[in-house]
């Protein structure tokens, strides 16, 4: 039987001949973009695609020319990302470990905007199981630590697809 394979080493066999085309290696770069930029300018802004320099090497061991990162910024942000493009080149080269990336060109236009998660619902709980997290919470003397345990035994015990004990 063959074993199941990850949904990530899927999506980059589907979306890499797509994603090549526009210069990017794989999607690691358009996944971790909120990761690497900050969830502010993350979602005011998106990588495009890469331009590689079309000089060839002259020796096989030495890196290829740092490639230039087309990004479409909305608006207002496009001065914002345009100050800090110096600091956002560093961070994205110390994602991947090498300059790979020497120049940022901003194009302004709409980003697209994942869709909003749905709030999260309390979990209601019986007075039972309110009871038994109090029980396990009795010794704990600290406030903060109490609440925090208090919250985990609440989302454990209301967790519907818990293995039972």
């Amino acid at each position: 039987m063959a074993r199941p394979k990850p949904l990530a080493d899927l999506l980059d066999v589907c979306l890499g001949p797509a994603l090549a085309a526009q210069g990017f290696a794989s999607a690691d770069i358009i996944a971790a973009w909120p990761e690497i930029v900050g969830p502010r300018l993350a979602a005011a802004c998106q990588p495009i695609r890469i331009e590689w320099s079309r000089r060839g090497l002259r020796n096989r061991d030495e890196r290829p020319q740092p490639a230039m990162l087309i990004v479409r910024v909305e608006g207002a942000f496009a001065l914002e990302l345009q100050h800090v493009a110096p600091l956002l080149m560093e961070r994205i080269n110390a994602y991947y470990g090498w300059r790979c990336v020497g120049r940022i060109v901003l194009k302004q236009g709409p980003v697209r905007r994942a869709a909003p998660l749905p709030p999260i619902k309390p979990a209601l709980l019986g007075e039972a199981e309110r009871q038994r997290i109090a029980a396990a919470l009795d010794g704990v003397a600290e406030d903060g630590l109490r609440t925090a345990l208090d919250r985990l035994g609440a989302a454990v015990l209301a967790n519907p697809g818990r293995p039972e004990r």
